[in-house]
């Protein structure tokens, strides 16, 4: 403390800001996108067809589907389709005596093939044929998983980079004397005045939401930082602690047992609704379709609780009595259920999702004018040396290559889905591979040539990628902006006009930082005023009497 508290909290704040400030910056970028999985997965898949049934016919197509496809199955699952989600997705999980083994010398894929799945029109309840794709769940998982990075290790990191956020947020609070005032701040073309009023009006303007946000965030993963409690309460029964924990009924177990006809999946789905006083259903579970001891799970649809645990129901397949509900939730499981809803915002209308995206946008915002921050402050005193050191460059280049290559590989990911040929193989790894691709290359320019210009480059090629987005869809598409505007279809034409609008914003960007020239200092403004008084040409002493 040998400056005092408060200068302390600013170096502090400083450091745990830069250190992880790049890819926090991508977190928050995949994190905000993720507000719009389901419209961004829409979007890609552009072959599914809008929903025009009730939950009750959806729900026995389904069910019809299933029984010609996988009749042998051990389970069905099944989520019925949605104003976000108009196709019904489904999985089911066969027996390990119709699994093949792998041929001498292939390795054994994931879930050994005893996974199946499709997605299936509701309207006519045959399967579709869209193209593979992770859609907006690539943002989603990039943003806890980092994609490339072994799994555990990847959530460790999200985790050690989301503590240090938050540490930026209290010291930033405590290192301003004059938060109120600085939220309606701002002086442009101050140069570091100008950076620093940025940086916060945008950490003021949206601040309970960083708050929130990032130790929800940690929440999320708390079992996974923190597993000494339930390894000394569950020993040996971490399933146990996970079903108390999440209110969750014990899943199913044993083998089915003869035959039976169910009873219609309607008369289930009516009775759930009445329990639940008249929540929609959004997914169910047939657990030894066609035996005599048959049970259907019924889970609630998002969009009418907070918490993120969804309520469910348990009941007999054949005669349609309710056997088991969830268990009530305590205090306990109620918080943590509460936490992870608010980090998730599942329950969210449009106005309400449209309101934690901007908070999104404007954290990113934060942490992108942090890091510029720190260069911008640097460079005079780098300046008077004579020359620029390599932290300095090294902060430059990891700008540039985050805060303005990012959106080129945001931008590049849905080029990769219109363009990507519908055959290739394992065609969501490629969709990635073109994200990290287009990211890497900007990042390799960035470091290759640090300087203002490139900024500029960066950016306008940003926005000419997000500019055209609607330009490739038309070419490539029958669900462009001149069918779904007349339809009335405002996800899909939501989504282009987005795409243009960021265009346009990164444009701008790219064009002030083209036409930006550095504040003088104080120092600088002296010398020039008194080169210009030298160079003044004086009057003769009777002309100024």
């Amino acid at each position: 403390m040998k400056n005092g508290f408060r200068q302390s909290m600013a170096w502090l704040h400083t450091w745990t800001g830069l250190l992880v400030g790049w890819l926090l910056l991508l977190i928050f970028m995949a994190g905000t996108a993720s507000y719009y999985r389901d419209e961004i997965s829409r979007w890609m898949r552009p072959e599914l067809p809008r929903s025009t049934v009730s939950s009750d016919v959806a729900a026995q197509r389904a069910l019809t589907f299933l029984q010609h496809k996988a009749p042998q199955a051990e389970s069905w699952n099944v989520t019925l389709p949605s104003p976000r989600n108009p196709a019904m997705r489904m999985f089911w999980r066969n027996p390990e005596s119709m699994v093949k083994p792998p041929a001498e010398g292939e390795k054994r894929r994931r879930g050994g093939g005893r996974f199946g799945d499709a997605t299936v029109d509701p309207n006519t309840g045959n399967e579709v044929s869209a193209r593979e794709t992770r859609g907006g769940d690539f943002f989603y998982r990039l943003h806890f998983d980092l994609h490339y990075i072994p799994v555990l290790w990847a959530r460790y990191l999200v985790g050690f980079c989301a503590m240090f956020m938050l540490v930026a947020i209290i010291t930033g609070v405590i290192t301003h004397k004059k938060i109120f005032k600085d939220f309606f701040t701002f002086r442009p073309d101050k140069g570091l005045r100008s950076w620093l009023d940025f940086h916060n009006v945008s950490a003021v303007m949206a601040l309970p939401y960083h708050a929130m946000i990032t130790y929800t965030g940690i929440v999320t993963l708390m079992f996974m930082y923190l597993p000494w409690g339930m390894n000394k309460a569950y020993p040996n029964d971490e399933a146990a602690f996970y079903s108390e924990a999440f209110a969750r009924m014990a899943d199913v177990e044993g083998p089915g047992e003869g035959s039976a006809t169910p009873v219609p999946i309607q008369q289930l789905l009516d009775t759930a609704r009445r329990e639940w006083k008249g929540a929609d259903v959004g997914s169910f579970v047939v657990s030894r379709p066609g035996a005599a001891n048959a049970v259907v799970d019924v889970y609630q649809r998002d969009g009418r609780r907070l918490s993120s645990d969804a309520p469910s129901l348990r009941f007999n397949a054949v005669s349609g009595e309710l056997l088991q509900a969830s268990p009530v939730p305590g205090g306990a499981t109620q918080t943590r259920g509460v936490m992870y809803g608010l980090h998730l915002a599942h329950f969210a209308d449009w106005g309400l999702r449209a309101l934690f995206f901007l908070s999104g946008l404007v954290g990113c915002l934060m942490v992108a004018s942090g890091v510029v921050l720190w260069a911008v402050k640097e460079r005079p005193k780098h300046a008077k040396s004579g020359r620029i050191g390599f932290g300095l460059r090294l902060v430059d280049a990891l700008n540039i290559g985050a805060v303005a290559g990012l959106p080129i590989a945001f931008a590049a990911y849905f080029w990769g889905n219109r363009l990507l040929p519908l055959e290739l193989a394992e065609r969501p790894a490629a969709e990635a591979n073109v994200f990290f691709y287009a990211w890497g290359a900007a990042l390799l320019a960035a470091f290759l040539w640090p300087k203002r210009l490139m900024w500029a480059a960066q950016l306008y090629v940003g926005a000419a990628l997000f500019a055209l987005i609607p330009v490739v869809n038309a070419l490539t598409t029958h669900a462009h902006l001149g069918v779904t505007l007349l339809a009335g279809d405002w996800v899909l034409a939501g989504f282009d006009l987005m795409m243009m609008a960021f265009g346009a914003m990164l444009a701008y960007c790219g064009l002030r930082m083209q036409r930006w020239q550095p504040a003088l200092s104080a120092a600088e403004k002296k010398k020039r005023q008194a080169a210009a008084a030298a160079t003044k040409p004086q009057l003769p002493a009777e002309a100024s009497a």
